[in-house]
């Protein structure tokens, strides 16, 4: 049996899943563990599923933006994990991985950065930029989808574009990973990477507005 394992420490807690061709075999959800539970809350996922590690033969990764601390911890697990050529390991930006929670291509993913700024993945460009820059994009690219973390939902700026718009709005829980099994298949290197040494995404800032990197 060759299985995949996908990890994402970029946003609240710990969500952990092992599929088998797409369809889920076992998914843990922790919204308050931190990096040190990795090894345990894998164990756990390996024991419910009653497989093994060598069983998993491809590791996906989310690489941020999001928790500094989280991202560095997530992507140094899932490097020990492959770092004996046993398994592939794939890095996949967070917005990208997010944006497959909605099937509409008009759509943007919207997260918290920090007071004042969204982290903003649109298919063309990933941002670090201040909400009122990010207000009037979505206005000027008409977007008919958002995908929001809790703290972004939270925003009464965005609320009030969104109800204008008659936008559909998807909140995020952060434990919907099984959609970022379709990364494992896709061809568009830009999208998923196999590689032996990835790094998490941060941004710098240029003018009014930061590209991550």
């Amino acid at each position: 049996m060759e299985l995949d394992l996908i990890l994402d420490t970029s946003r609240k807690g710990i969500a952990l899943g092992i599929y088998a061709a797409g369809k889920p075999v076992c998914e843990h959800f922790e919204p308050e563990s931190r990096g040190e539970n990795l090894g345990r809350i894998l164990d756990a996922a390996l024991e419910q599923a009653k497989v093994a590690l060598d069983d998993v033969k491809r590791v996906l990764v989310t690489l941020g933006p999001g928790s500094f601390t989280g991202l560095r911890t997530g992507i140094a697990f899932c490097e020990g994990l492959c770092f004996s050529g046993k398994r592939s390991l794939y890095g996949i930006s967070t917005l990208k991985a997010l944006r497959s929670l909605c099937a509409d291509e008009n759509s943007v993913v919207v997260l918290y950065a920090r007071t004042g700024f969204f982290y903003v993945g649109t298919q063309t460009e990933e941002l670090f930029i201040p909400v009122e820059e990010a207000l009037q994009k979505f206005e000027d690219l008409k977007i008919a989808s958002f995908v929001v973390d809790h703290r972004s939902a939270e925003e009464e700026r965005l609320k009030a574009l969104v109800q204008k718009t008659n936008a559909q709005l998807i909140v995020s829980e952060g434990n919907e990973i099984a959609p970022f099994c379709k990364f494992f298949a896709e061809v568009e290197p830009n999208i998923v990477q196999s590689a032996n040494y990835i790094q998490p995404s941060y941004y710098e800032r240029r003018g009014a507005e930061g590209v991550i990197r």
